[in-house]
């Protein structure tokens, strides 16, 4: 079998024919694998399709749709005329999610606490989030996440006030983040808008967050949902000591993880 042209030879297992798993598909896991050994480098190009075709053995079908997937997958990008190459460590592309945030609110030793809930008119600040008029009434609740006792996040929240439904706690809660990072989802909710960011622990956060030293360093994730009319249903805003909300990102080419059956075919 030749060589792929543009880096040496990978010793790694050829393309089974008799197997379940569709050939464009085991090809293009080669081609990742050989990435991931550093056989074809970030920026270097990819063996062409004739090249491929011919150390492969198959079809220049299922050559392009090897590199349709690598390409959907972000492995590699195509310039015509140039050819097919590695896509380069992207910083930009990074995404970050609260995973450690939904792990606490499905951990069963979790606690949410109500320290407050009642109507209350809206400030100037609390009438421009959600589109109401200054003095209009609204519902303002304060809630504490503690995992085995100990106090983890503090919550503040407005929601819209309908005087046509009843005010009730099993219905502001999926208003709020925890529903929403919980796939339990809401019938009201279409969107969300969600901001992190860096804060200073007021003496109130402090308190009720059991910090002791102050001032003590926190992080924010403030939240604003929308129904289907593009109306803002609910508003507020989780605080909690810094080490307690960690964002992690894995930029570049990762391994693909597969099921066992897939595995073991």
């Amino acid at each position: 079998m030749p060589e792929p042209k543009g880096g040496p030879a990978a010793k790694l297992p050829l393309i089974d024919r008799d197997g379940g798993r569709p050939v464009f598909d085991q090809l293009a896991e080669l081609l990742r694998q050989q990435i991931l050994a550093g056989i074809y480098r970030p920026g270097q190009r990819l063996p062409s399709e004739s090249m491929l075709v011919e150390t492969y053995q198959v079809s220049k079908l299922t050559v392009r749709r090897a590199i349709n997937l690598l390409a959907a997958q972000n492995v590699i990008s195509t310039a015509q005329g140039r050819g097919t190459f590695v896509k380069e460590v992207d910083l930009g592309s990074a995404t970050f999610d609260l995973t450690n945030l939904k792990e606490l609110l499905d951990d069963s030793r979790t606690t949410v606490k109500i320290l407050e809930a009642r109507f209350l008119a809206a400030d100037e600040r609390v009438a421009r989030k959600l589109q109401l008029k200054a003095g209009q009434r609204c519902v303002f609740i304060r809630r504490l996440l503690a995992l085995q006792d100990q106090p983890v996040f503090y919550h503040r929240g407005y929601l819209i006030y309908d005087p046509t439904r009843p005010v009730m706690e099993a219905e502001m809660e999926v208003t709020d983040l925890k529903g929403i990072l919980q796939g339990s989802g809401s019938t009201l909710i279409k969107s969300g808008d969600l901001l992190l960011s860096a804060t200073v622990l007021n003496e109130e956060e402090t308190q009720t967050l059991q910090i002791i030293n102050t001032p003590a360093a926190g992080m924010m994730l403030e939240h604003i949902f929308y129904d289907f009319k593009d109306h803002p249903v609910s508003w507020g805003w989780f605080v909690c000591s810094s080490e307690h909300l960690c964002l992690h990102s894995r930029v570049g080419i990762e391994k693909v993880k597969r099921s066992r059956d897939e595995r073991t075919r």
